[in-house]
């Protein structure tokens, strides 16, 4: 079964305890939405939360924004409460559901299977197919089996990495999550570098979409940019955001520019000019075009038509 061609430019989080600040987010220029049953609600407030996120993926107007909301950790007693309570109540509004600390196949496997009894039992279901998964990997198990994990289950859609955790893990010293520090200064390269990429190849192994991991330091607008820069530059598709304000920045990021679309077609008009004279190479501004660069900008062409669509369809784009 293909994963559906979704944009998640932007993936906005939102405590899952906090009802006005999801119905802020539910109004937000995201492209995704996630209700977070993990690391912003706190213990005592576990199992309350569900009953809030399940009330409002229910009642609320997420208009073309994807709906998801993240689990506690398969190691916590919380997990499959999680997934029983909320798809329960409001399967039928849940676009995804957010698997965080993915340490291999079977986890994906596990949730992939209760999703399916819950859906039968319930009549849930959209045009033929369940609920999404996308696996945050933000471990050393994770990252060493991102390749199986990409492979765990049809109902898998992204990967996506999680520096926080992901540092914890492997004993890295950071002072922040996912913020340039001075760490970040000493080492001769980008220190998340080989993470990143395991994961932006596991996902185009298996035709998955590949998300970065949040910005802590929000007031820090270059550093963000600069953050979503180099995640764009890498493959990965969009950004985790925990801030409305970072939104519009990783918008602009994962968006093709007027002037990278305009390239491309050239680059796409060249070729086909060339195939027409029956000429078996073509150049454009004095550089070759092979079939690499019309794959490319097809790529380009492809995703800005798939942007362009979504943010004529929503005016928070605009």
């Amino acid at each position: 079964m293909p994963v559906p061609q979704r944009l998640e430019r932007t993936l906005l989080f939102v405590p899952g305890n906090n009802r006005r600040m999801i119905e802020k987010a539910a109004r937000a220029a995201a492209d995704a939405v996630c209700l977070d049953l993990e690391d912003a609600v706190p213990a005592e407030d576990k199992a309350a939360a569900r009953a809030v996120t399940a009330a409002a993926l229910r009642e609320l107007d997420f208009g073309r924004r994807l709906r998801l909301f993240r689990i506690n950790g398969l190691d916590t007693p919380w997990a499959y409460r999680d997934l029983v309570e909320v798809v329960e109540s409001a399967g039928s509004r849940l676009d995804l559901v957010m698997l965080p600390k993915t340490s291999g196949p079977g986890d994906v496997e596990f949730v992939d299977r209760l999703l399916t009894q819950i859906e039968a039992a319930h009549g849930l279901g959209r045009d033929g197919g369940g609920i999404g998964i996308e696996a945050q990997i933000e471990n050393a198990r994770g990252f060493v089996y991102a390749r199986e994990i990409a492979a765990a289950s049809p109902r898998l859609e992204a990967l996506i990495f999680g520096p926080g955790d992901f540092a914890a893990a492997m004993q890295m010293p950071s002072s922040g999550i996912g913020d340039f520090d001075e760490y970040d200064a000493l080492y001769p390269g980008h220190r998340w570098h080989a993470p990143m990429a395991a994961i932006v190849a596991a996902a185009r192994a298996h035709g998955l979409r590949c998300l970065d991991g949040p910005y802590a330091a929000f007031r820090d607008a270059a550093g963000f940019e600069r953050s979503c820069r180099i995640a764009r530059a890498l493959g990965f598709d969009g950004k985790q955001c925990i801030h409305p304000a970072q939104l519009e920045a990783a918008r602009a990021v994962f968006t093709p520019s007027p002037e990278a679309l305009a390239q491309a077609e050239r680059v796409l008009a060249a070729y086909a000019t060339a195939a027409a004279e029956g000429r078996g190479a073509a150049s454009l501004d004095g550089k070759m075009i092979d079939a690499a660069n019309v794959r490319l900008a097809r790529a380009v062409t492809e995703r800005a038509a798939l942007c362009r669509q979504a943010d004529q369809e929503s005016p928070t784009h605009a």
